[in-house]
């Protein structure tokens, strides 16, 4: 194995981290303490080709390769998770969806605007009731004269009080469960569709999070992403895109927390000397770097498995488990060498502690993470219950 990146791939990382330190770092914090969303700086990402990276050019991506678009999304990570979600949702769930499950037209006339971040778009899977069950969702799609009517709610949706479309998941027959599950491209200005934010979140406090609610709202039958049964699949391969780009992005805070501290048990001093010649403040900070550098290695593979083709959803699973975990282990350490002065937010630290417990909830909690890896290992399906098994 090479683990050496390309010149091309270090120019590709060298530009997301000076694009990082010039247009996020000096916003961050604000966004944080006013909990607003930059629906600028999700412009400037559009404009430097930084939402649907790995989409085809034809349509307006970049045609970048995942090992690629791995390396943005750590940089923008370790400016700001709110900023990383942003690039996730808009890349690996949306776009990415609309590129492989989408007809001609669908791509044509949505990716280029996605692409480009004149458009956001949205990815409604979990409902009120409804998370890691995706076969069971409640919101309904009937069949009419013209196409379809959508009813439901959805819940903990990034970017949908600002989106323009929305991707929306829907059962047009409940007793096929997941073979009848639908995915509808839905313009969020559609009669009957209405969205509320969501406030009081305790990290990524500068992404937009709402509640998406469908009232009889009509949509035409080429609306529809793929066909009736395809919705589950299509569920199912974003998810497996959105994980990798959160693992990145978790990578990105390990990284951040090791620079962050290395920068301060340098600067601080206690009993005459840096903190950094005190020894338990080295093991912490090795802990941080070794838990790091696992998390790249993991995440690169499942990147180079996507680039070639081949299965990658348990090592999917495997980079997001694993980066997640040390995400939040990293963000907990690096306020531990901060002292008190990590847990106020004229240090980063305290923010990535905040920003990073959600990676270990969404796009699959770490135990749905590891029940995927254990199936691969056993081949027993342990998220399905007995009965439902008989």
């Amino acid at each position: 194995m090479d683990f050496d990146l390309t010149d091309e791939q270090k120019l590709i990382s060298e530009s997301a981290r000076e694009f990082a330190d010039r247009e996020i770092l000096p916003r961050v914090r604000e966004n944080d303490r006013q909990a607003r969303f930059d629906r600028e700086l999700a412009s400037k990402l559009g404009e430097v080709g930084y939402l649907g990276a790995p989409v085809d050019e034809e349509y307006g991506g970049r045609s970048l390769d995942y090992l690629g678009y791995g390396l943005i999304v750590e940089q923008i990570g370790r400016a700001d998770s709110s900023a990383r979600t942003v690039v996730s949702v808009q890349t690996s769930l949306v776009c990415g969806s609309i590129e492989r499950w989408g007809s001609d037209e669908q791509k044509r006339h949505w990716l280029p605007r996605l692409c480009s971040g004149e458009a956001l778009g949205c990815f409604g899977l979990t409902e009120p009731d409804t998370g890691s069950d995706a076969a069971n969702l409640r919101t309904r799609a009937t069949k009419t004269d013209g196409g379809w009517s959508i009813s439901g709610q959805k819940m903990w949706i990034s970017l949908a009080n600002f989106a323009e479309v929305a991707m929306i998941f829907a059962q047009t027959d409940p007793s096929k469960k997941h073979r009848g599950l639908a995915c509808f491209l839905v313009p969020t200005d559609s009669s009957g569709f209405t969205t509320q934010e969501i406030h009081g979140k305790l990290g990524l406090r500068a992404s937009d999070t709402g509640e998406i609610s469908l009232d009889d709202v009509e949509v035409p039958d080429d609306a529809m992403l793929g066909e009736i049964g395809d919705g589950f699949k299509v569920a199912m391969s974003a998810l497996d895109n959105g994980r990798y780009s959160v693992a990145a992005g978790c990578v990105g805070i390990c990284d951040g927390c090791v620079d962050a501290s290395v920068d301060y048990s340098k600067e601080r001093h206690q009993f005459g000397v840096p903190l950094a010649r005190f020894q338990l403040v080295q093991e912490m900070i090795a802990e941080m770097i070794v838990k790091r550098d696992a998390a790249r290695m993991l995440v690169w593979r499942a990147g180079h498995l996507k680039d070639t083709g081949k299965p990658n959803t348990t090592e999917t699973s495997i980079a997001k488990y694993y980066a997640t975990e040390a995400a939040v282990e990293c963000a907990n350490l690096a306020i531990q060498v901060h002292g008190g002065s990590g847990y106020v937010d004229d240090y980063p630290v305290e923010r990535y502690l905040r920003d990073a417990r959600v990676t270990t909830l969404y796009e699959g909690t770490s135990q749905i993470q590891k029940l995927i890896i254990g199936r691969a290992a056993t081949g027993i399906n342990a998220m399905t219950p007995m009965e439902a098994e008989a």
